[in-house]
């Protein structure tokens, strides 16, 4: 798919959404009892599942105990069925290696992790299916899961994706949209702060056609939030009912 040809013209995209229209997002939280935080989320048919244990303390050497804050530790893969290609090594391919950084980089700067020293957090995200947006659907997945586990944090993160159709910015790509070839924004984001936790773009872009991919994937992170927040809302409502019995 060209990028001319990511918009009709009468302004639709080829899954008969508006310019920044996300996808139809589903979400729950508590999805496994035996972790401390768990949660699902469908972003259109991408498909993620996360789940936290912690805070507890140091697995392995304990000379990786930090004095001031908990460790994050963060697992991110592709399930070997998530995309039509044959995957062979869903865990240790270099990709996944890179995304589980930025995702531990993006909770990092969520998390109060300085109210856990020499603690570990472990935050494990497998995309189940793939269909663009996976890193951004993963991280509201992780979101959702750490505050089901109860670990405070300053923030949401919410994370979102935008790309362009000439000069017309399109949020939360599809994997058709991703492959077209354009540029592709991820921003992973704060929303009461306005705190940019990640930014990756694909290639370069002149400043102005930056700036509206930039806004239109914020935009789409604050959809996200008011999103999960009523998801979290939901919860809450759930565990207190579950408790009041």
């Amino acid at each position: 798919m060209a990028a001319a040809e990511l918009l009709s013209d009468e302004g639709y995209r080829a899954d008969g959404r508006r310019p920044a229209e996300l996808r139809k997002v589903r979400a729950r939280m508590g999805v496994f009892a035996q972790a401390d935080g768990s949660a699902y989320i469908e972003q259109g048919n991408t498909k993620a599942l996360a789940v936290v244990y912690g805070p507890h303390e140091m697995r392995g050497s304990r000379s990786r105990a930090l004095p001031d804050r908990a460790l994050v530790n963060c697992q991110y893969s592709l399930a070997t069925f998530s995309t039509g290609e044959r995957r062979r090594r869903p865990h240790g391919d270099r990709q996944a290696g890179e995304l589980a950084l930025h995702l531990r980089q993006t909770f990092e700067a969520a998390i109060l992790t300085e109210l856990y020293p020499r603690s570990q957090i472990d935050i494990y995200v497998q995309i189940l299916q793939a269909d663009g947006g996976n890193y951004c659907a993963g991280v509201n997945a992780a979101t959702l899961a750490v505050m089901d586990a109860g670990i405070p944090m300053r923030d949401y993160v919410c994370a979102g994706s935008a790309g362009l159709a000439d000069d017309t910015p399109l949020a939360d790509l599809s994997a058709p949209e991703e492959a077209a070839g354009g540029p592709v924004l991820v921003l992973a984001l704060l929303p009461a702060s306005g705190h940019v936790a990640l930014l990756q773009l694909s290639a370069r872009l002149h400043q102005q056609r930056l700036e509206a991919a930039l806004e239109a994937a914020a935009a789409a992170c604050r959809a996200l939030h008011a999103l999960l927040d009523r998801v979290v809302r939901d919860r809450l409502r759930e565990v207190s009912a579950a408790l009041g019995d």
